[in-house]
C-alpha cells in the first residue's frame, strides 16, 4: 500500500508541475493616450490588465514620446515581437521598442516624415511603418530600428496589415480608393484591390489571405475585396441606421474586425456609438447591434475569440454581446484606445501576441 501511495503521490506531483509548467497568463496592453493626445482616456503610458482576472488593471509602463508642445504624443500604433520579447508602440514622430522583462526603453528612433500604424512579420523580425500620411512607408528592422527600405508612391500612408504567411502585407492609403499589397520579398507592390468606393480607411484581412474587409471614406458599412485578384467582391450598407457626424475620423465606420474564427464581422458605427455584428460569409448577413458608451474607432478581439475589445473601453463577450465591464486604470478612471493588443506569458516569458488589427486567425486559432 505504501508503495502504491508513493506511486499516486508522485504522479499527482508530476500532474502539478506540468500543470505549472504550462499555465499561460493573458493580459491586455493597453497603449494611452491611444485616441488623439487626450489624457483622460488613460493618462499615458502602457496599462495592463489581467485577462483571466476579470480584466483587473495590474501595472502601468512609463513610455516615452512627448510631443513638441511638451504633452505626451498621439500613440499611432502598437505591435508585438515575441522573438524580440518587445513591444512597439509609434507616435506621431517617433517609434519605441521596450523589453517585456524589464519594461525598459531599449531605443526610440524618430522617422523623417512620421509614424503611423504598423505592422510586424510573424518572425518577429520585420516592420513596415507608414510616414504619418505622407507618400511612403518605411520597412524597418525590429532589432535595430535601422530603415531597410522606403517604399514611394503613395498619398497619404496610413494602416498596416502583414499577412499571416509572412509574403505579403496590406497597405492603407487614405488618399486612395485602393489596398495596396507589398511583396516582403522585395518590398514592392504586387497588386492593388479595387477600386472601393471612397479612400480606404480601417480594414482587416482573413488568415488565408484571400479576403479583405474594408471601410471607406463615406460609407455606414463595409466593402469586400478579392486579395488574389484585386477585384471588388461587395458593398454592404448598415440597414436601419442613419449616418450623422462623428467626433473623430471624419467616417461613420472607422473600425472593423474579424472574429478569430472567422465566423463574423464587428464594425464600427461612430454617430450612433454602435457595434453591427455582420455574418462573415457572403452574403454577409446583418445580424445585431450593440451600443457602446462612447464612439468606437477601432475593434479587436482576444486570441481565443471570447472577448471584443471597442476602442471605447468596454470588454464584450462575443458569444453573449453583453458588455462585461468597462477597463479602468488604477485610480479608476476611465480607459479608453484605440491601441490595444493581448500577449500571453508562460513563466514569466511572453509566448504568444494577439494584433491590434481584429484579424482572422481560423487556421490556428487554438494552437500554440
Amino acid at each position: 500500500m505504501k508503495f502504491i501511495y508513493l506511486i499516486l503521490l508522485s504522479a499527482t506531483i508530476g500532474l502539478q508541475a506540468m500543470a505549472q509548467k504550462t499555465q499561460t497568463n493573458r493580459y491586455l496592453y493597453v497603449a494611452t493616450p491611444g485616441i488623439r493626445d487626450y489624457l483622460g482616456y488613460g493618462g499615458h503610458g502602457i496599462l495592463v490588465f489581467d485577462m483571466d482576472h476579470g480584466h483587473r488593471f495590474v501595472k502601468r509602463i512609463k513610455t516615452q514620446g512627448l510631443h513638441p508642445n511638451g504633452k505626451p504624443s498621439n500613440v499611432k500604433g502598437v505591435a508585438v515581437s515575441i522573438p524580440l520579447n518587445s513591444i512597439f508602440v509609434s507616435t506621431l514622430e517617433s517609434l519605441q521598442r521596450i523589453d517585456l522583462t524589464t519594461e525598459k526603453v531599449i531605443w526610440e528612433r524618430s522617422f523623417v516624415g512620421g509614424c503611423d500604424r504598423m505592422s510586424i512579420s510573424p518572425d518577429g523580425k520585420t516592420m513596415y511603418l507608414p510616414s504619418l500620411e505622407k507618400d511612403f512607408w518605411n520597412v524597418v528592422d525590429c532589432e535595430t530600428g535601422d530603415i531597410v527600405k522606403k517604399i514611394n508612391g503613395f498619398k497619404r500612408a496610413h494602416n498596416t496589415v502583414y499577412g499571416s504567411s509572412g509574403n505579403s502585407v496590406y497597405m492603407g492609403d487614405i488618399g486612395n480608393p485602393w489596398l495596396y499589397v507589398s511583396d516582403t520579398k522585395t518590398h514592392q507592390i504586387r497588386l492593388k484591390v479595387g477600386p472601393f468606393l471612397g479612400y480606404v480607411r480601417p480594414f482587416t484581412v482573413n488568415h488565408d489571405e484571400s479576403l479583405g474587409f474594408v471601410t471607406v471614406d463615406s460609407l455606414l458599412g463595409f466593402e469586400v475585396g478579392d486579395l488574389k485578384t484585386g477585384k471588388k467582391l461587395a458593398s454592404l450598407v448598415v440597414e436601419g441606421w442613419t449616418k450623422g457626424p462623428v467626433r473623430r475620423h471624419g467616417n461613420p465606420s472607422h473600425g472593423i474586425g474579424l472574429t478569430p474564427d472567422e465566423k463574423e464581422i464587428w464594425l464600427c458605427d461612430g454617430f450612433n456609438m454602435r457595434l453591427h455584428v455582420f455574418s462573415a460569409v457572403a452574403p454577409y448577413q446583418q445580424l445585431t447591434t450593440i451600443p457602446m458608451k462612447d464612439m468606437p474607432g477601432w475593434i479587436t478581439f482576444s486570441l481565443d475569440g471570447k472577448f471584443a475589445y471597442p476602442s471605447s473601453g468596454e470588454v464584450v463577450d462575443v458569444r453573449t454581446r453583453k458588455v462585461l465591464l468597462n477597463l479602468e486604470d488604477e485610480f479608476h478612471n476611465a480607459v479608453s484606445s484605440e491601441k490595444v493588443v493581448e500577449i500571453q506569458f508562460e513563466k514569466g516569458k511572453a509566448v504568444r501576441a494577439g494584433d491590434q488589427f481584429g484579424v482572422g486567425r481560423k487556421k490556428n486559432l487554438g494552437s500554440k
